[in-house]
């Protein structure tokens, strides 16, 4: 073979493994339930049998797996996106405080009446919360001389916590009872519904647009990674650069949770296993990091609907509960470092 097909052979390698994973996760996802069904059973279910199992697997769990994955992929977006906007391996849209704004834009919408339907009030507020969010942690950064990445974290998780009180305490202030607490904590914690038909087709489109436009970043998020000097000296205008990619993050960050809720730590972890077999390059990483994402998501909603029937677990906590050691071993790593 020549090194040229060897070069095409390992450069496929990873997106054919994503993609295997991928399929794996939309069956597994597919047969997971109260009552697990047989990859055949899925199979017959898929051909349009008719059955009643067959309905329950194509109307209520098909919509499921493929709105957990879009969900998926904008978190593995979001996350790869700010990564490289603050250059900073930790960062994450749930730690950086854009999820907790937009969990606040939501709440409001949630919870207080507004003249627009809150199909269309929800996502409009959790964006102007995610993009509110993260313009004021890059103003902190800014004004207390706080420059470096990690002093943006740490401004990131302090007005996450601001955000997370702020959150609780509309809860307590707004709700009554012709709302139900219930749900919007069910919300909170993260969780996927299944969708109706135009709400899934909807999303799925968002999602293909969130992928492009932060496919457009990826140039500049290369440069930006040399540092600001070397990005200005190759003609980025830096400024102008990260207004423009934190309002896409901020619009990715306010989909994801407009459709899922608070769902922690899948921004962390997909830009870092993609990093792993893609490279550091922000064009194939940011699509690595959307199959990655997608996985995971899939995977975490089949558990949390099989693991306790007839209830289900939160989603939020099923991924917090496997994010957490996986942030503690990152900042373990980089402390060593």
């Amino acid at each position: 073979m020549s090194p040229t097909g060897q070069d095409t052979r390992r450069a496929a390698t990873p997106w054919l493994a994503l993609g295997g994973l991928l399929a794996a996760a939309l069956a597994i996802g597919l047969a997971a339930g109260h009552d697990w069904a047989t990859p055949w059973r899925v199979l017959v279910a898929l051909s349009g049998d008719g059955t009643l199992e067959s309905r329950l697997i194509l109307d209520w769990r098909l919509p499921r797996v493929l709105a957990a994955a879009a969900i998926g992929a904008l978190l593995g977006l979001g996350g790869c996106l700010f990564q490289g906007l603050f250059r900073n391996p930790l960062a994450e849209p749930y730690l950086l405080g854009s999820a907790g704004g937009a969990a606040v834009g939501a709440t409001v919408a949630l919870l207080v009446p507004l003249a627009v339907p809150q199909a269309l009030g929800l996502p409009v507020l959790a964006f102007l919360g995610a993009w509110g969010a993260t313009v004021l942690v890059l103003a902190i950064g800014r004004a207390s001389g706080m420059t470096d990445t990690a002093g943006l974290l740490l401004a990131g998780v302090a007005v996450a916590a601001m955000l997370g009180s702020l959150r609780s305490f509309l809860m307590l202030a707004l709700s009554d009872e012709t709302v139900s607490l219930q749900v919007v904590l069910g919300w909170v914690l993260g969780g996927i519904q299944t969708p109706a038909p135009a709400a899934l087709a909807g999303l799925l489109v968002l999602t293909g647009g969130c992928l492009l436009l932060a496919l457009r970043a990826a140039p500049g998020l290369d440069l930006l990674g040399l540092g600001e000097e070397t990005a200005r000296g190759f003609g980025l205008d830096v400024d102008r650069f990260v207004s423009r990619t934190v309002l896409t993050g901020s619009a990715i960050v306010a989909v994801a949770v407009a459709f899922g809720g608070l769902v922690a730590f899948v921004g962390l972890a997909a830009p870092h296993l993609g990093r792993r077999l893609v490279g550091p390059l922000h064009g194939p990483l940011l699509a690595a990091s959307a199959l990655i994402g997608a996985v995971i998501v899939v995977l975490a909603d089949a558990l949390a609907r099989s693991a306790l029937p007839p209830a289900e677990i939160p989603l939020g906590l099923v991924t917090a509960a496997a994010g957490g050691p996986f942030f503690l071993m990152l900042l373990a790593r980089r402390w060593r470092t």
